[in-house]
């Protein structure tokens, strides 16, 4: 079976988005996982850039807002309804939804901090309810999330949200450091999952680490997943929450994705 490839603009860094989409399309991509940096670019001349190379928007990434704080999650939930909004203009892509990258304990309790994440996550769902959208919560690790960092996490957050517009985005990176089977973690989550995203052991292209691809893409088939694979890729440096790493790291993560696309369609 063929898919969809696609990467994460934010890995660019804060070049332009018509460079960003030129760099894609010349590599041969079939789409984007858009950043949804509102004081960016509009709707309309996100979808006019990239409709102009070619590129579909598969999906949203969130800017990083807080929604389980116990003093900031409502200010979050509403960025995330602007971002539907930009969504059902841009044509409904998935939207991706996490907690604050970064924020690795609690500020209140565990247990507070779970509710409010519930409360958030029901909210935002209804709200893509109502324009037609579909949500995907993004499973992160240890290194930047005290919350939601397995499928069976996720799969409890599914049963606390309780809402047929909410899935699960799993992405390799992060596998690798949570789940003691990635290949059976894709199994776990099944029909829930509706987005993947790749990226090596060491968050580099595919092939410079040592994930077992080959078995996860077998998941994947094994599943039914038929959405796009989404390169979430950096260059190796300093700072992990910033593709920006000095030097040449634009040439770098740009080889990156040549490697991790030859890979995936030899």
């Amino acid at each position: 079976m063929t898919r969809q490839i696609g990467v994460c603009t934010w890995t660019f860094g804060d070049r332009p988005l018509s460079d960003v989409a030129g760099r894609i399309a010349r590599l041969g991509f079939d789409g984007v996982e858009l950043l949804g940096d509102l004081t960016r670019y509009s709707a309309l001349q996100a979808k006019e850039i990239l409709d102009d190379h070619g590129l579909r928007v598969f999906s949203l990434t969130p800017e990083n807002v807080d929604i389980s704080h116990p003093l900031l999650h409502q200010k979050g939930v509403d960025y995330y309804k602007r971002l539907l909004d930009f969504a059902a203009e841009l044509g409904e892509p998935l939207v991706s939804c996490h907690g604050l990258v970064s924020r690795i304990a609690a500020v209140s309790s565990p247990a507070e901090e779970e509710q409010l994440l519930i409360a958030a996550v029901q909210q935002i769902c209804d709200e893509a309810q109502q324009r037609g959208l579909r949500i995907v919560f993004e499973l992160l690790n240890r290194y930047e999330t005290h919350q939601v960092q397995t499928v069976e996490m996720g799969l409890k957050l599914l049963e606390d949200v309780n809402q047929p517009n909410l899935g699960l985005l799993l992405d390799a990176y992060h596998m690798n450091i949570e789940e003691a089977n990635p290949v059976e973690a894709i199994h776990t989550a099944g029909k829930n999952m509706w987005l993947y995203h790749a990226a090596d052991s060491n968050r580099q292209g595919i092939g410079r680490g040592h994930t077992d691809f080959p078995a996860q893409m077998d998941a994947l088939a094994a599943v039914g997943y038929t959405g796009p694979l989404i390169l979430e890729c950096t260059a190796p440096g300093p700072n992990p929450f910033t593709p920006v790493k000095g030097g040449n790291w634009l040439e770098i993560l740009e080889q990156h994705l040549i490697e991790s696309m030859k890979w995936l369609t030899s």
